[in-house]
Formats: C-alpha cells, sequence, structure tokens
C-alpha cells in the first residue's frame, strides 16, 4: 500500500538542541496510527512540523507522492494535512462564537467572500456542527463555553475541511464518554473515506479501541512500530520509554484525624445534599464522567464559588472562603484543570511560575527575594523529574507534559492543609503519570489530599479511597482494596442514586 504521507529522516533543532533527530514513519489511507511519546520525546514538535508551524532542520515530507513543504498551517489545511493540537486554545478563537468558529476557515481562506451573510455563515455552521452531532447555541462566545465543549468545536472545526490527512493530538483529554464516543465515530468514518490518521494519545482506552498500529517516539526518534496482531500494547509503552514499567499496587491507608469537612453540601438546586471528610495523610479520588460536577465541587473547596447550601470545616474550624486568596492564606491549594487558562503564564519562566502564588511569603520589604525562588523550583524540578535545561527556561519551550508537572511542582512547594488536583494527569504520560502519583503519596503526611479523575485506572493507581459523583452529588465510597469494579462502574455510569454520602 502507498503512503499518503512520509516523512523521511525528519530533523528539528531549537539552537544547539536536537528534539526531532532523523524521524521516519509512514501514514496510510484508511488506517489510525497511533503515536506514543513520553513527555518532552518531540512529539508536539512533531506535529508542528507537519501542520506548517516549525520548518524542519532536515529531512523531508511528502503527501500523495509530492513533496510537502508548507510555511504556515493555512497552507497545511490547503493541502489537505489538518491538525487538532492538544492546546485547546489552538483551535479556536475565545472572543468569537460558536458559529464564526465553525466556519473562520472558510471566512479567511482563499475564496472568502467580502461581504458574510449572517444566516449563511449560521447555516454552514449548523452543517459542520452535524457532522459530529454537536449541540451547542450557535451564537454563544466560545469563551462561555466548558473546556469539553471547545474541544468539541475545535474538532469539528478541523472535521469540515475534508482531509487526506488527520492528526489529532490527545483529543479526548477533556471529553466525556458520550462526546469521546460521537469523535471515534466520526474517525471510523474518516477511516471509511481513506483518510490516513496519526493519533496521539497516552489513554490507552483510545489506543486500544482505536488503532491499526502503533508507533513509539523516544528522545525524538522512533524507537518502534507494532503493527502485527495483535498489536502488543506493553512493548509500544516499553519501546515509548525505554524500560518497562511496574505498576504499584495501592496499599489502602486510614486516614489520620480530619481536616476537612462537609456537610449538607449542595452544588445544584436539583441535586442531592451529600458530606464529604477527608483524613490526614490519605489521598482520596473522585470520580466520574465529564459533567457530573467535580470541577464545580473543586472550584467550591478553593473559594472560586459557593455552594448553594451546606457547611465546611477546615482543622475543625468554620471554613468558607470569599476568594482564591482566603483559601491558600488557609492551606487549600487547587491544581487547575484547564492550565492554559488558569495555570501556567507562557511569558515567565520556570521558577516564577512555581513561585507565583506565594511572592509575599518569597518576599522580605517587599523585594521578591529570587534566590528563594530559584531553589524552591529547583527543589521541585528534581522532585517531579520536569525535563528542562533548568528553573530558567520559559514556560512555553516545555512539552504539555512537562508544564502539567511544573503546576504540580507549584503547588507542592509549600505545605498545603488540603491539596486538590483537578485532572492532573491530563497530557502526562505513562510513567510521569506513576512517578507524580508516587509523590503525591510519599508527601501525604499532614494534609489531605483530593484528586478528581476522570480515568478510573487513575483512581486506582493513586488513591486510598475513591468515591464516585454523578450528578451533582457523592453516590459511592470505594475502599481502594478489593473493591467491586461493577458496583464502582455502575455508580460511574449514574445507575446507584440512592446510598449518596
Amino acid at each position: 500500500m502507498q503512503a499518503t504521507f512520509r516523512i523521511e529522516g525528519l530533523g528539528k533543532s531549537f539552537g544547539p538542541y536536537r528534539v526531532l533527530d532523523g524521524v521516519s514513519l509512514d501514514l496510510f489511507p484508511g488506517q489510525v496510527t497511533v503515536l506514543m511519546g513520553a513527555n518532552g520525546a518531540g512529539k508536539s514538535t512533531l506535529v508542528k512540523v507537519m501542520s506548517g508551524v516549525h520548518q524542519p532542520s532536515a529531512g523531508t515530507m511528502t503527501l500523495a507522492g509530492q513533496r510537502f513543504a508548507p510555511s504556515t498551517p493555512a497552507e497545511a489545511i490547503r493541502a489537505g494535512v489538518v491538525t487538532v493540537h492538544q492546546n485547546i486554545n489552538d483551535g479556536v478563537v475565545g472572543a468569537l462564537d460558536v458559529a464564526t468558529n465553525l466556519t473562520l476557515d472558510r471566512l479567511s481562506g482563499k475564496g472568502a467572500r467580502l461581504f458574510v451573510s449572517p444566516r449563511r455563515m449560521r447555516r454552514e455552521a449548523a452543517e459542520v456542527a452535524a457532522r459530529l452531532d454537536l449541540d451547542l447555541d450557535l451564537r454563544a462566545d466560545i469563551g462561555s463555553l466548558s473546556l469539553a465543549d471547545r474541544q468539541m468545536v475545535g474538532i469539528a472545526r478541523a472535521m469540515s475541511h475534508e482531509p487526506k490527512v488527520m492528526i489529532l493530538d490527545e483529543p479526548t483529554s477533556s471529553l466525556s464518554s458520550a462526546e469521546a464516543d460521537r469523535l471515534f465515530a466520526t474517525i471510523e468514518r474518516l477511516r471509511a473515506q481513506g483518510v490516513a490518521i496519526l493519533y496521539i494519545s497516552h489513554r490507552m482506552s483510545d489506543i486500544r479501541r482505536i488503532a491499526d498500529r502503533i508507533m513509539s517516539l523516544r528522545d525524538g526518534r522512533i524507537t518502534g512500530t507494532f503493527e502485527d496482531k495483535p498489536l502488543d500494547y506493553e512493548g509500544a509503552v516499553n519501546a515509548m520509554l525505554g524500560r518497562s514499567v511496574a505498576v504499584d499496587a495501592v496499599t489502602a491507608r486510614d486516614g489520620g484525624e480530619p481536616i476537612f469537612e462537609a456537610a449538607g453540601m449542595r452544588l445544584k438546586a436539583q441535586s442531592l445534599p451529600f458530606s464529604l471528610s477527608l483524613g490526614s495523610g490519605e489521598v482520596v479520588a473522585i470520580t466520574g464522567l465529564v459533567g457530573v460536577g467535580k470541577t464545580q465541587l473543586a472550584e467550591t473547596l478553593f473559594g472560586v464559588r459557593r455552594p448553594l447550601a451546606g457547611s465546611m470545616r477546615l482543622d475543625g474550624r468554620g471554613y468558607a472562603p470569599r476568594n482564591t486568596a482566603e483559601a491558600i492564606e488557609a492551606g487549600v491549594f487547587l491544581v487547575a484543570k484547564d492550565r492554559a487558562e488558569s495555570g501556567i503564564v507562557g511569558d515567565f519562566n520556570l521558577y516564577r511560575n512555581v513561585s507565583l502564588p506565594f511572592l509575599r511569603r518569597l518576599s522580605r520589604l517587599g523585594v521578591t527575594r529570587n534566590r528563594a525562588e530559584r531553589e524552591a523550583a529547583r527543589a521541585q524540578i528534581d522532585n517531579l523529574s520536569i525535563v528542562c535545561r533548568g528553573e530558567r527556561d520559559m514556560m512555553q519551550t516545555l512539552s504539555g507534559g512537562n508544564q502539567q508537572k511544573v503546576m504540580v511542582a507549584r503547588w507542592m512547594a509549600q505545605p498545603s492543609r488540603l491539596f486538590i488536583l483537578d485532572e492532573p494527569f491530563q497530557g502526562v504520560d505513562i510513567a510521569a503519570r506513576r512517578d507524580i502519583a508516587a509523590k503525591l503519596r510519599a508527601s501525604a503526611a499532614g494534609r489531605a489530599t483530593l484528586l478528581f479523575l476522570t480515568e478510573i485506572d487513575e483512581a486506582l493507581e493513586t488513591a486510598d479511597r475513591i468515591l464516585v459523583m454523578s450528578e451533582h452529588t457523592i453516590v459511592g465510597e470505594h475502599r481502594n482494596e478489593r473493591l467491586d469494579m461493577d458496583r464502582l462502574l455502575a455508580e460511574v455510569a449514574g445507575g446507584a442514586m440512592k446510598g449518596a454520602a
């Protein structure tokens, strides 16, 4: 079979640093090639070269047998190479509404009309949305949408181009299972139409579902190709990491004295009230589908929003933060879900991103102590194995997974009483995920740790207790020891509303 897209000896350097080193791969029509790589392996750089964001330092690319060397993303799209980037904001424009985002490429591309009919634009946008069963108000501003809905708009926009090659970089990271099902159905249609698909993911559930072949990338080189059936998933992971990764079973620990308690909590008017108690030294995961209230609860605990009803106590005293500053002062920290909007500051260096919420603590007479900042950052670089040249690196130079590690490092750099992490493993490779989980458990003494996770496997690898959330209330509780998986999965699916804690 002739490859639709061929890369031969591709190299990319930034100054003296070589990110891609002789990458060669073929993408075939009607096949899904999954690319696996650890954080910092070069995946994002490879995607940006393929999509015209970066120019290669060496090697060649061909599309349908013709030389392919796009100088801009628009040129790549016109040629038929379309990308859904990992950063959601790369695929949508927050200042515009849904309809304009869905038709943006038609409005700005070659042959675009000078005058645009709003009615025609909304009709074309509705056609684009229908291809992905996207049920959204086309007049709504993108900025008002949830993270998952923005992701779906970006995917729908990309799918509208009738591509020859489709590149999907961690596309399901913010999607519910129903939304992911719609995406997979669309991928099946593209595959049936002969589109060559490059799918980048760490999620084994995604990979097992759609992969025709797997390629592993490590240190800027392809280290393994797996296409014999059945696919060797473990071999692909080992090739990605250069070593085997053992899964250490969690030994569930009992919490000490209660650090955080909530009673009669209600997040929405129609939801059932629930209670919550988190003990010292324990790691608790709250799992559930996207949209069941996990992020709302995290933001309530962190002072971003107020509960509709109920009371909270921290270390035995009433706790009702009016804002995030009061929460931080009380020792309640949050690693937010969306690092691009509420996490990293791309124009700052690594050490300033780590110290940002604590500049007052690291200042003397109003002057920030840079040495203290750098020392705190260096300690966390070692603690979380952040891949970088040093603490002075600018954040935008780091891979997405290492940016996520910096966000975790930020809040681990200072002691807390309640440490909340909302989807902390998003965009993080398998080895890094288990490393972060181990660090969270090893440092858990003296605080309560609460993780909000959609992936049940992540909860099983990290938590002492697993709580299930459905319809904005807690519907189940499980000690992570010989737990009843059938019951847990039924609760996640929303079939166990009785017995809410």
